[in-house]
């Protein structure tokens, strides 16, 4: 059984929504899962946004508008009435259920409820649909089977406990339809993978299941070797590590949620990226086959602050950078890159919610300063101790750039390089050039 993950843009529209049939095989025994319909999710945050100000006059305005939204989408979605009358008490009922929250209090919990909304109703259209054309889908409601642990972490043995029972009692279905990105946590209340979960969804059904694959479908044919919104004539990528694919998801290449390759790559299934718009185009493949070695990609993540600590109580101390590890693992924001001299240690977050607080408690220990505005930048590969020039080719290609930090040597995977966000778009272009070209 295959696991196919379709995001907001394939199902943004009716048109959209009617082509994947295009890709679905119908003969195949496959679970889909769908994302809510482009935009949906960001209107649900702003009517949540409204509710949690009491602004319940906006929140209704928010309201009307998404319903209108859905109103014309499905008129267009289900010509035959039967299945319009169906779809439009779905609407009201979900719209109304939002509506019902100017009502009363709203916390985060009522903020969960509303944000799955969005996967609910695009799941339940799609089933229609299908139904409308003559299949006979299964809707499996990932409510009954997505569940998060105590730590707040995706519990894969309950979920393969609670979904193998529902497609075992199915045994003759071909199309299961469930959402992506919604759960309940480990209290039993609604809530989810975060933004971009949908992914880390069909990850996860394909580790709980056994999945022959997982195919993520999205409207690019699969990773390219650099961002093809800044760099011109970038390139698909055929074949990745886990680890190549771990690597270039965190560190920024939008394509794929950061920690959906784990589930994948702890039970060893093949996750291929795929592109609705060129249903045919080979995409990229991400296994545990060993690929060719050598520089693969270029990716690059925004929203960096880098701190440095200076002190000479660090000199010939151990236990030192224990104690500025432990401020960080106090305020819950981890550290992406760091570097460290004799009197000296500098590291980058992408969380800056505890920042003030950070900074007062590592004054403790010495002078600090802080660049904000910074991007890091990740070449990516397979780098080979036996071989050398991995790292000339990568700075021979920077000789106009100026650098604030470097990290190499902490995986045979990765060189990173700091810089500010002004120069991000001249680094990507020179290292494509220098590498690439």
């Amino acid at each position: 059984m295959k696991v196919l993950k379709f995001g907001g843009t394939s199902v943004g529209s009716p048109e959209r929504m009617r082509k994947l049939m295009d890709i679905i095989r119908p003969e195949e025994r496959q679970i889909v899962v769908l994302s809510a319909v482009s935009g949906t999710t960001n209107n649900l945050v702003s009517i949540a946004n409204a509710l949690y100000e009491k602004k319940h006059e906006e929140a209704n305005a928010l309201i009307d508008i998404l319903e209108a939204n859905y109103i014309d989408f499905i008129k267009d979605l289900f010509p035959e009435q039967a299945y319009l009358k169906k779809a439009s008490i779905l609407i009201t009922e979900h719209f109304n259920s939002v509506r019902a929250f100017t009502q009363d209090l709203f916390t985060v919990y009522e903020e969960r409820i509303i944000l799955s909304k969005g996967e609910l109703i695009s799941t339940a259209l799609f089933t229609y649909y299908l139904e409308q054309i003559g299949h006979q889908p299964v809707l499996l409601p990932a409510l009954d089977f997505m569940r998060l642990d105590e730590h707040s972490e995706p519990n894969i043995p309950y979920t393969t406990e609670h979904l193998m029972p529902l497609l075992n009692a199915n045994s003759e279905t071909k199309i299961f339809i469930t959402q992506g990105y919604i759960c309940r946590n480990h209290f039993g209340e609604v809530d989810n993978l975060k933004r971009g979960g949908s992914d880390y969804t069909a990850s996860l059904i394909g580790a709980a299941i056994g999945a022959e694959e997982v195919q993520i479908w999205t409207d690019i044919d699969g990773m390219h070797n650099n961002d093809p919104r800044i760099v011109e004539g970038t390139k698909p990528i055929r074949n990745l590590s886990f680890n190549e694919a771990a690597e270039l998801a965190y560190f920024g290449a939008k394509i794929l949620h950061p920690q959906s390759v784990f589930p994948a790559q702890k039970y060893n299934i093949p996750v291929r990226l795929l592109n609705t718009l060129e249903p045919n185009a080979p995409g990229t493949l991400i296994s545990s086959m060993l690929s060719e070695a050598g520089i693969k990609s270029i990716a690059a993540k925004d929203g960096i602050t880098a701190l440095k600590i200076q002190s000479s109580r660090m000199l010939l101390a151990y236990g030192f950078l224990r104690k500025v590890f432990e401020v960080f693992e106090r305020y819950k924001t981890p550290i992406d890159m760091i570097t460290t001299s004799e009197v000296a240690v500098s590291l980058t977050i992408d969380d800056n919610t505890h920042l003030s607080e950070i900074i007062k408690e590592l004054e403790g220990f010495g002078t600090v300063e802080v660049d904000s505005d910074q991007s890091i930048i990740c070449i990516v590969g397979d780098f080979l101790a036996s071989k050398s020039g991995y790292a000339a080719k990568v700075f021979d290609a920077l000789t106009e750039i100026p650098i604030r930090m470097i990290s190499y040597g902490g995986s045979a995977n990765n060189i990173s390089i700091l810089v500010n966000t002004s120069v991000k778009n001249d680094t990507l272009k020179a290292l494509h050039k220098g590498i690439f070209n």
